[in-house]
């Protein structure tokens, strides 16, 4: 029987359950519960806490106890707001987990878009088997680097990223670039470097770091150089100065660096810097090395190569424009730093390649051994081009003004002459260097010949103490000379020198660079300035590395006022930009043809808006056209192994190079005489050098001037009748219009 909701019912019902207390109804209680099937006390919990009341005493009386309550409370961990997040904070990166196919970094199939790897193709049934996480994707260059690449750079890139990714030699993760000066070889590097730091085919970065080591003057270049390309999209660590403790801060802080988005990733160090601090950067891992100038690590037996060798890194860049400079067996040293291994050991290679080699390319070899030599040269090209890459300057004539080359041979003067022969018949160093006994003293004699042909100054101070091949020396000079004038009538080459200087300044708006291996020299260049009120700047040793950047671009500025930059080969051969010049004089040749390509490439560059004129200044019949003729063999032996360039002449047995002290003063030039050219009749040129020569081929295939009739440049045919003798002169592509 359904019970009644009748007031007068509630109340007896209420009486029953509670006799012992009394309860006035009322009318609105009902209400509250209408229209619910069970009243309030069903709802109740049997263990729920009856509430307290408000007056109760807190629970915390003690004020030591409170402040520690509360703090309890406080001190809770951080919890991160995500829901499902799993994973500490210092390895994974904040934010959520990107959804969907994982894809490159940058779109592969945008117009130009350079793409260094591109991942299999899969059909459908092997697309629904793979694993979506696991999918590698196209690595593609940075679009603000690839759209600039030219095409031989974006090869170079390629090749580059392939050497040391190990997809082009299994097991080996080095390369050469050995790309000829002014192609962009620092351009290509950092192409590579960005990529590598940004994106591989799983979707991360393929390193996290890297060290870019260079000679210390290039260290603010290529700071500027990331800055240039990349922008703010990295910092790069420049250590180009600072005390011992503050720069092993700055190393340990570098090398302590780790994870997928490292501050600084790149660290900039000279080759010195490195090896004094060597053992802080042994201490940790760096996914990329490269050596600028690498050719200074062709000694393996030297420090710095073995400090960089010692590193933890298989991947390594090495960058030189001249890797052979000397001999087969420093090419071995480079090659073996970033490939170990594919040539042999040292001995294995002297044995099998360098012996061979060298014995085919003697002028006196017979045909059993030339044969044998270029058998073995087909061999090494074909292991090395593995790991080098190389391109010759021809490409440039695409993109830059034409440059002609010029070797001048400048005949001595009447007191350089006489000086010459009395040295050579008094000094004792030069028999027993003919006698196949190279001494200390031998070897300052030719550097004492070879200042004597700058200029007798150089010399002077010996004359004065009567030193051994100068005794009685002082009577030859003219009367009252003295060092505080230059006197530029007393040499031969500072007589040449004068009038190009002049012509060049008088007839031109044309800026000079000119280069010298010695100070001294520097110091006359200096004094023949005041004397025809020249302005100059001078970049030699003892200036700082932040100095050298600012005269450098102060230079290059066409409004700059400056008409000479000073320089000496040893401190700014390399690297340097100097555009704002278009004419350069070598006036002293080096024994190594690489120093002077250096040095002769400073004008011949990016950025170079007209005809260039190279001046290669020589003392005819002299030590300094066999150091020529010995450049030449080099330059051969460099020319078949790194540009496979298998029809160089061979003009010079090692027998006839070793003649260094014969004075030959018959001549126009001892060179061509050399050559025995069938292209001259009775000293002139009577059939052109094939139409497909340009400046980077061998002198025979040169134009020979015995008279000034046959020279392009008009500042060196005014300038032939003050001491020229003979010229070399060549062209590195064809004439473009309105600039020779």
């Amino acid at each position: 029987m359904r019970r009644s909701r009748a007031p007068s019912q509630v109340a007896k019902r209420k009486q029953a359950d509670d006799s012992s207390e009394e309860e006035e109804w009322s009318p609105s209680q009902d209400k509250q519960t209408k229209g619910d099937s069970n009243s309030r006390e069903s709802y109740v919990a049997p263990f729920r806490k009856p509430l307290t009341q408000l007056t109760n005493p807190p629970l915390c009386v003690d004020s030591n106890q409170h402040e520690a309550f509360i703090q309890s409370i406080l001190s809770k961990p951080f919890k991160i707001p995500i829901q499902n997040y799993t994973g500490p904070l210092g390895i994974r990166a904040l934010g959520l987990k990107r959804a969907g196919v994982r894809r490159a970094l940058h779109d592969p199939f945008a117009e130009g878009a350079l793409v260094l790897y591109e991942p299999p193709t899969l059909n459908t049934q092997d697309m629904l088997k793979a694993d979506k996480e696991k999918m590698p994707v196209h690595v593609v260059v940075d679009p603000v680097l690839g759209i600039v690449l030219r095409p031989h750079q974006r090869e170079g890139v390629k090749f580059l990223w392939d050497c040391v990714t190990g997809r082009r030699i299994p097991d080996s993760y080095g390369c050469i670039m050995a790309d000829e000066m002014g192609l962009g070889k620092t351009l290509q590097c950092i192409a590579l470097l960005w990529t590598l730091l940004r994106q591989s085919p799983d979707c991360k970065p393929e390193i996290d770091k890297a060290i870019v080591v260079s000679p210390s003057s290039l260290v603010r270049n290529w700071c500027n150089e990331v800055g240039k390309w990349l922008g703010g999209r990295v910092t790069p660590v420049a250590i180009d100065g600072g005390s011992k403790e503050e720069i092993d801060r700055k190393l340990v802080s570098f090398m302590c660096q780790h994870g997928l988005r490292v501050p600084t990733p790149i660290l900039i160090i000279s080759y010195e810097t490195f090896r004094l601090h060597a053992e802080v950067l042994h201490k940790g891992k760096v996914g990329l090395i490269i050596c600028d100038e690498g050719h200074r690590l062709k000694n393996s037996d030297n420090q710095t190569y073995q400090a960089l060798n010692a590193m933890s890194s298989q991947r390594r860049v090495l960058i030189s424009g001249t890797p052979i400079q000397n001999d087969l067996l420093e090419y071995f040293s480079l090659v073996h730093f970033v490939s170990a291994g594919i040539l042999g050991t040292a001995q294995e290679f002297k044995k099998r390649f360098e012996l061979p080699i060298l014995k085919g390319r003697d002028a006196d070899a017979s045909d059993k051994d030339r044969q044998a030599g270029e058998e073995k040269l087909k061999e090494l090209i074909s292991v090395v081009n593995r790991c080098l890459i190389r391109r010759t300057s021809d490409i440039l004539s695409k993109y830059l003004p034409v440059k002609i080359e010029q070797v001048v041979c400048c005949r001595l003067t009447p007191l350089q002459s006489e000086l010459y022969k009395r040295f050579l018949m008094q000094a004792k160093p030069v028999e027993t260097l003919q006698e196949g006994k190279i001494s200390v003293s031998s070897l300052s004699s030719i550097t004492t010949l070879k200042k004597l042909c700058n200029h007798p100054a150089l010399i002077y101070e010996k004359c004065m103490e009567g030193a051994e091949g100068f005794e009685g020396a002082l009577d030859i000079f003219p009367a009252g000379y003295s060092l505080k004038s230059v006197e530029p009538q007393l040499s031969g080459k500072m007589l040449v020198l004068d009038y190009i200087l002049a012509m060049t300044r008088s007839t031109t708006s044309d800026k000079v660079v000119l280069v010298s291996n010695y100070t001294q020299t520097l110091d006359l260049f200096e004094k023949l300035c005041r004397c025809r009120s020249y302005l100059y700047v001078r970049l030699d040793g003892t200036m700082s590395i932040k100095k050298r950047a600012k005269i450098v671009e102060r230079f290059n500025t066409p409004s700059n006022p400056e008409f000479i930059f000073m320089l000496s080969s040893k401190a700014g051969g390399c690297g340097l930009n100097l555009i704002g010049a278009n004419r350069l004089v070598m006036f002293d040749p080096d024994w190594n043809p690489a120093n002077d390509e250096q040095a002769m490439a400073r004008v011949w560059r990016d950025g170079q808006l007209k005809t260039c004129y190279i001046y290669r200044l020589l003392s005819t019949g002299t030590i300094e056209e066999k150091i020529l003729q010995r450049q030449a063999h080099k330059k051969a032996l460099s020319s078949c192994v790194v540009d496979e360039e298998q029809d160089v002449e061979r003009h010079f047995s090692l027998g006839e190079l070793r003649e260094l002290f014969l004075l030959n003063e018959e001549t126009t030039s001892d060179t061509h005489d050399k050559f025995k050219c069938r292209r001259c009749v009775n000293g002139r040129q009577v059939r052109v050098p094939p139409e497909d020569s340009d400046c980077t081929g061998d002198l025979s295939q040169w134009h020979h001037c015995s008279d000034k009739r046959g020279l392009r440049d008009r500042v060196l045919q005014a300038s032939w009748d003050a001491a020229v003798s003979f010229v070399f002169h060549q062209r590195s592509h064809d004439d473009q219009k309105g600039l020779v």
